[in-house]
């Protein structure tokens, strides 16, 4: 595209979020078109027409950014309105809290260990390792998580969608290997794994399943936010 016309387009950021939301309605139709798949997320096919739209045109990814920036902004206040969903399944949350108030350090901590550990042991430098650190945290969360650590808040993303992705056939495959049909404990390992991502999934499973995954995403987030930080500290994984 010629520069004077990208530059025009970009000149308001209107361009960039339009192109976020085509983007994104177009993965949704592709997504159903498909007999939506568990292992092709509709965001994941937005998330590669969008890139190839970029590179289509030549934006860079720094202009883009910069103009979809505020649809950033409305990861919080979407956040906060999954608790709707917990105050309707309350009652039977209350009937869990003991397992649930168990399972959620062990995994939470783990899903970042596992992580850090892979990377660690491949050899990558501190500022991979402090932005992969809270990929299974949701975005408002794990960016402001990423920034206190170091890290890269666009190699953040990119690792924040792999795991959203991966996470839902696998808590399926684990889910039918362990003969496991609870909807709320599908529901919570979900959200605690995949966060937004694995979150949508759940509410298409159903809506208790899906208040579960609110649940475990927001349950992580707040786990991590807290505890995170002070680990890195003390242990100095990103010192070398």
């Amino acid at each position: 595209m010629p520069t004077d016309v990208l530059a025009t387009l970009t000149a308001t950021p209107l361009f960039a979020v339009g192109l976020t939301l085509a983007a994104f309605l177009v993965g949704s139709a592709l997504f159903n078109r498909l007999k939506q798949p568990s292992w092709l997320p509709a965001i994941l096919i937005a998330a590669l027409l969008l890139t190839g739209a970029l590179a289509l045109i030549g934006m860079p990814y720094a202009t883009y950014q910069q103009g979809a920036a505020w649809l950033t902004v409305l990861l919080g206040p979407a956040t906060v309105a999954l608790g709707m969903p917990l105050y309707q399944q309350l009652p039977r949350i209350r009937a869990l809290w003991r397992p649930l108030a168990v399972c959620l350090p062990i995994s939470a901590a783990l899903a970042t260990f596992y992580a850090l550990g892979i990377a660690w042991l491949m050899g990558s430098p501190g500022q991979i390792l402090a932005s992969i650190a809270a990929k299974s945290v949701t975005a408002p969360i794990a960016i402001g998580i990423t920034e206190q650590l170091g890290g890269n808040v666009a190699l953040l993303m990119g690792a924040l969608l792999v795991t959203g992705v991966v996470t839902i056939p696998f808590v399926s495959l684990c889910a039918r290997v362990l003969h496991i049909d609870d909807e709320r404990i599908i529901g919570f390992a979900l959200g605690l794994n995949g966060h937004a991502i694995g979150t949508v999934r759940a509410f298409e499973l159903s809506h208790t399943a899906g208040a579960f995954a609110s649940l475990g995403m927001s349950l992580t987030g707040i786990f991590t936010a807290l505890l995170l930080p002070l680990a890195w500290e003390l242990i100095g994984v990103g010192s070398g």
